[in-house]
């Protein structure tokens, strides 16, 4: 929102973001490292919540962005301030590494206990089944996190040829545009057919299904700051090259920030030049 105190939006984003993050990441270390929320839907669900929470919380201070790749999406198309943009990808990534750093202080424990469990050291190869619960992976390796086997890098190669990474690309591009889309849509005050004030509903509900759908391939990002600031965390808490860049070289870059950034453009523009135009087009009168 361009005509509240820059200070006050960043603020605003900081705290959305924790929000997003603190649960959203915390559900996946609860997932991962205590073997509860292990279906799909529980998981999330939980991130739906999370971005209710956070959109009702800050949305009529700084919008709620609490993704650059929304933020960005939106400058592109002239719905935001490209001078704020900066400020706002900051606060953003503030805010998911501030999380990152309260989610490992409390659950340490338990990451080192999954560590012993699977026989891995922390930094090296296989401890991808931690740092997961920070950045993310492609394919998904939660199903090897989840059994009581000792690590097997033999296996894990052969699950990481599930999924390539220009796949992996056009499944974040893919999910980041739908979500994209219906931010956008349920927000637009020209959208008769919009929830109004449910709109965080709708939005948490849509990340919810998506994840049902994509998280098994890639995490389910769709959010550079979801990725970028708990793997940067992540980095310096001990996880080196296997949180950043990881196993999967470019991917990171290529899969986790640029993929969201394109789905966000072409979602919104999906909508402000053929869905939007359409409806505003429908309210005028037809004329004899």
């Amino acid at each position: 929102m361009s005509d509240r105190p820059l200070s006050a939006c960043c603020v605003a984003e900081v705290l959305g973001t924790f929000l997003l993050i603190f649960f959203g990441c915390g559900a996946v270390h609860v997932a991962v490292l205590m073997g509860d929320l292990q279906g799909l839907w529980q998981v999330g669900i939980v991130w739906g919540i999370s971005i209710m929470l956070a959109i009702y919380v800050v949305g009529s201070i700084s919008g709620a962005h609490i993704n650059p790749a929304i933020t960005c999406g939106l400058a592109t198309w002239g719905l935001f301030p490209w001078a704020r943009v900066p400020a706002y990808v900051l606060s953003q990534l503030a805010g998911a590494i501030l999380a990152a750093a309260v989610l490992f202080t409390v659950f340490q424990p338990y990451l080192a206990a999954k560590e012993k469990q699977k026989g891995v050291v922390r930094g090296q190869p296989g401890s991808e089944l931690t740092a997961m619960c920070y950045g993310e992976y492609f394919p998904n390796p939660g199903g090897m996190a989840g059994t009581p086997d000792l690590y097997d890098a033999t296996a894990h190669a052969e699950h990481n040829k599930l999924v390539t990474e220009p796949i992996a690309c056009l499944i974040e591009v893919i999910g980041t545009a739908i979500l994209a889309l219906v931010v956008i849509a349920v927000t637009d005050s020209k959208n008769q057919a919009g929830p109004g004030n449910f709109a965080p509903v709708f939005i948490g509900l849509t990340v919810a299904a998506l994840i049902c759908v994509i998280a098994p391939l890639t995490q389910a990002c769709f959010n550079p700051a979801r990725d970028f600031g708990p793997r940067l965390f992540a980095y310096f808490a001990g996880w080196g090259s296997i949180a950043l860049p990881g196993a999967q070289g470019t991917g990171f870059l290529t899969v986790y920030i640029i993929s969201p950034i394109v789905g966000s453009v072409l979602g919104i523009g999906i909508y402000q030049l053929m869905l939007g135009r359409w409806g505003a087009a429908s309210e005028t009168p037809a004329s004899n």
